[in-house]
């Protein structure tokens, strides 16, 4: 066992988790700095490893990350490849290291397979076959994603449910595993390595009722454009970066590239926005929920419920169960 897989193994974490737009940064925050000792963040959202792409991703702006440091957040450039797997290693360092500083390591995202994949381990997904992923991309060009995505959801429909059918980057990439391993991609997550140590954590998700959470999901995406996502996106085209990159394939981003490229009304775009991160919020709902311990409380007045998720997390750090 490595060095980082026993730290992390030895004291227990906090892991905050939920749909997106329910709090779950504001919530961190506090506590990471209410827990006895203080604690530090550990990014677990997909999109906020890449620098430039900061609007669009709810990134912790300057103030917040003076407040409480954070880890895993602008890591990587916007054509690097980000995998469940990489996450977990560097993850499991990031909270070796606060560990070693005597203070509370906190997870904070909605990337559920990312979670898992830290928390629990998954097996080595097989490696990229070069000859497979041009032929898949040679089809999509000709076929159109959607047939893929129905492929995919005839061999590996539960990878085929998470998976937006408009992410290109995923949808292929679990046609490829499924068809150069004889084995879906669900298959390859749901079991876990041998030898991998189960991190001991606390988790707690925050929830709200569906008509709330969809009227949030539209005023968050309303704020983000008024806060220039949009003058973001043209900006990292212009400096040259090919929407097809990695980081483009976060929801809005790939919408508002329509826009800049003058095929879509802006009006359009944001609708397609908050329509597509409204899917994204059912399926990570549905993602936590099928994940073993957690606590739910509800997202409304969340200011006012932040004692009381604190109190739940002491006391359950005053019995080990963690």
């Amino acid at each position: 066992m490595s060095p980082a897989d026993t730290a992390a193994a030895a004291l227990p974490i906090v892991a905050v988790v939920g749909a997106t737009a329910t709090g779950k940064s504001a919530l961190g925050l506090a506590l990471a700095e209410r827990l006895p000792g203080g604690g530090e963040i550990v990014n677990a959202d997909a999109l906020q490893v890449y620098r430039g792409f900061d609007v669009g991703t709810a990134k912790p702006d300057a103030a917040e990350r003076r407040r409480v440091p954070h880890h895993l957040i602008d890591v990587l450039d916007p054509h690097e490849r980000w995998s469940a797997g990489e996450f977990a290693r560097q993850a499991r360092q990031a909270i070796a290291a606060i560990q070693a500083r005597g203070r509370r390591p906190i997870v904070v995202g909605g990337s559920g397979l990312y979670l898992r994949a830290l928390l629990a381990g998954i097996s080595p997904i097989p490696a990229a076959d070069p000859r497979v992923r041009e032929h898949l991309r040679r089809r999509a060009a000709d076929e159109g994603l959607g047939a893929l995505a129905a492929e995919l959801a005839r061999l590996d429909p539960e990878t085929a449910a998470r998976l937006a059918p408009g992410d290109r980057q995923r949808v292929l990439r679990a046609l490829e595993v499924a068809l150069v391993s004889g084995r879906p991609l669900s298959a390859w997550i749901a079991k876990q390595p041998f030898g991998t140590q189960s991190i001991a954590a606390i988790r707690v998700g925050l929830t709200l009722p569906r008509s709330i959470l969809y009227d949030r999901i539209a005023g968050r995406v309303a704020r983000m454009v008024e806060s220039g996502w949009m003058e973001e996106v043209r900006g990292l085209i212009g400096r040259g970066l090919d929407p097809g990159l990695p980081a483009f394939q976060a929801i809005g981003y790939r919408q508002l590239v329509h826009h800049a490229r003058g095929e879509w009304p802006l009006a359009r775009a944001v609708e397609e926005t908050i329509r597509a991160t409204r899917r994204f919020a059912k399926r990570q709902e549905t993602w936590f929920r099928k994940e073993p311990d957690v606590t739910w409380f509800s997202a409304e007045d969340l200011d006012r419920r932040i004692p009381q998720v604190l109190e739940h997390v002491e006391r359950a750090l005053g019995e080990g169960r963690g």
